[in-house]
């Protein structure tokens, strides 16, 4: 792949250009995190959200963008809801063990 020595500023181009490479078979995660000094998690980060969109893209009716985010945005404070339930349920638990313990 030939690109600039330092790359300042991951563009989407830039990002989509590097995932085409990989997915063509013309270079690997791998290569490419040492050679631009990126983490591999990084990068495939970015190839599970091109694969994401690209699911999307190729749906009857497609989903905008912001109806994408506002459907992810709701399943993490779903998530979010959960945890602070569980948090909250497992520091009254706690007291009251403590509690029975003092007793």
């Amino acid at each position: 792949m030939m690109q600039e020595p330092e790359i300042k500023r991951w563009t989407a181009k830039r990002k989509a250009e590097l995932i085409r490479h990989i997915y063509k078979g013309q270079t690997t995660v791998n290569d490419a995190a040492r050679e631009f000094d990126l983490t591999p998690s990084e990068i495939e980060r970015w190839m599970q959200d091109a694969e994401a969109g690209m699911e999307n893209a190729l749906k009857a009716n497609p989903k905008d963008v912001t109806e994408q985010y506002e459907k992810q945005l709701s399943e993490l404070k779903e998530a979010y809801g959960e945890a602070m339930l569980e948090l909250k349920f497992r520091k009254k638990l706690q007291r009251h063990l403590d509690s029975t313990e003092e007793s």
